[in-house]
């Protein structure tokens, strides 16, 4: 973490917090050092802040590559440490956001993902995308699974003085068996189920969506 991004959090950490009503449980199972893919599920435009506002260390987040050809944006992106990924890109693309990403893990850094792919507009949880699952286990990094509830009910301007209770439920770090050579695509889908069911865990069962207890045997 810069000096900068220190000083940043130290200051909108309250300010934040004066704005919403927000609980944050389960801060004590984040490691205060060595690499960590942070997952989550992801409703709003806030929830990095929730997440970066939770942790005692900082978050390097992947950032869909269109938020970067802006050129304000892609200067702030950049000062936080956020990796391009190109969600339609080919494989190519795909494998230098993933390197990336190994990169960051290998510094030691936090790399936070939503393997949803995109922000889930009815709260349910969706199905997750392989990335984050790839990753962990071809590196043999732990995963650190965070659900975060009601940030569903931030919406228009009424949430100023409704101030919706939003929840970060963060859960204990686990591993995904390594992997040691070329995954088939079952191998990938049966780990990012694994990821998933973990973030479904810290979810209350109306958000949980496709990995509800009983979607289990689709999983």
């Amino acid at each position: 973490m810069t000096l900068s991004q220190k000083i940043l959090l130290t200051i909108c950490r309250p300010l934040f917090s004066a704005l919403f009503s927000w609980k944050l449980e389960g801060r004590e199972n984040i490691p205060l050092t060595g690499p960590l893919i942070l997952v989550a599920n992801h409703v709003h435009l806030l929830d990095p802040f929730f997440l970066l506002f939770s942790s005692p260390r900082w978050i390097n987040f992947l950032a869909k590559e269109e938020l970067f050809r802006s050129p304000f944006l892609r200067f702030w992106l950049r000062w936080a440490g956020s990796l391009p990924i190109n969600r339609k890109g080919k494989i190519g693309e795909k494998q230098r956001m993933l390197k990336e990403a190994q990169e960051a893990l290998h510094k030691g850094m936090i790399v936070g993902m939503f393997p949803e792919g995109s922000r889930s507009h009815d709260g349910k949880l969706r199905r997750g995308k392989v990335g984050s699952a790839v990753i962990a286990s071809k590196m043999d990094v732990p995963i650190l699974p965070v659900g975060i509830i009601g940030t569903d009910r931030i919406k228009g301007i009424s949430w100023l003085w409704k101030r919706p209770k939003v929840i970060v439920n963060i859960g204990r770090p686990f591993k995904l068996p390594p992997t040691y050579g070329a995954m088939n695509k079952a191998q990938m889908q049966s780990l990012t189920t694994q990821v998933m069911q973990e973030i479904a865990s810290l979810l209350p069962p109306e958000y949980q969506g496709e990995y509800g207890k009983h979607n289990d045997s689709e999983g």
